[in-house]
């Protein structure tokens, strides 16, 4: 059997708010090591990559694998009933038809008990190559979240580049152009805003903004947010999810190229 305890059940809530206008329906792939989740949205130009290690939980416990198949719709439902410093418990059996969920207050006073229908979802595993970045930035999450924000409002299209200047983020549309420069910065006092450019070579490329934006929902999941850039692969957005390391939720979307511009 399954059982999973997150002391903030905050984690799984914004997570999932992240990602249900993304992806629908995905399976939570539950195994000894921890609890992962990926999924392609119906375009087929985003990917939704999620890992939760077992050490994020407290206790773990995985007996054997098990994909847990849910309606994002549905448990967005259900965890509206957790406060976000409740207690959250996730609860399954090895054959399941449903998820137990129970939340407790942490003064213990309150305990909520939910079981969501679960779904049988056919869903392939897509290996996500690793990568070596010609640019990784990492930046403050609200910051990203403006930027993307701001020039949604006049274009449907946004160019990202990378260079020894720093990286611009610049967009053009009927009502006008926009542009805007981040250059690396350290703030000593406050190193959530701090600006890191790892640069290899220069790069530009061209991303839809209805995506970005969309990325940004998991803003309030992390201070920082990284991004990656390659020519001719995919621009990885990554936020991590805890302290610990490898748990993160991360968005990967094609550029735009030629007439899709």
């Amino acid at each position: 059997m399954l059982e999973a305890r997150l002391d903030q059940a905050e984690i799984l809530k914004k997570v999932v708010d992240a990602i249900k206008d993304l992806v629908q329906d995905c399976n939570f792939d539950c195994n000894d090591s921890g609890i992962a989740l990926q999924a392609m949205d119906n375009s087929h130009v985003a990917l939704v990559s999620m890992n939760l290690q077992a050490d994020s939980f407290a206790p773990y416990r995985c007996d054997r694998n098990i994909a847990l198949g849910v309606n994002l719709t549905s448990l967005t439902k259900v965890l509206r009933a957790a406060q976000n410093t409740d207690i959250l418990t996730l609860r399954a059996l090895d054959a399941p038809d449903s998820l137990n969920l129970v939340f407790e207050s942490q003064d213990k006073d309150r305990i909520s008990e939910y079981d969501l229908k679960l779904m049988d979802i056919d869903q392939e595993h897509l290996g996500i190559p690793e990568t070596e970045y010609a640019a990784t930035i990492k930046m403050p999450s609200v910051e990203f979240r403006r930027i993307c924000t701001d020039l949604m409002a006049l274009s449907e299209s946004v160019t990202i580049e990378a260079s020894k200047d720093g990286i611009k983020f610049t967009c053009s549309g009927d009502i006008g152009n926009g542009s805007v420069t981040l250059r690396q910065h350290t703030n000593v006092e406050n190193e959530k805003e701090n600006i890191e450019i790892e640069l290899s070579e220069p790069v530009a490329l061209t991303f839809s903004l209805k995506y970005l934006v969309n990325f940004c929902k998991a803003a309030g999941l992390s201070n920082t947010v990284t991004i990656c850039l390659s020519n001719e692969v995919p621009l990885l957005v990554s936020y991590a999810l805890t302290s610990k390391a490898g748990s993160n939720l991360r968005f990967y979307l094609a550029p735009k190229i030629g007439d899709d511009e």
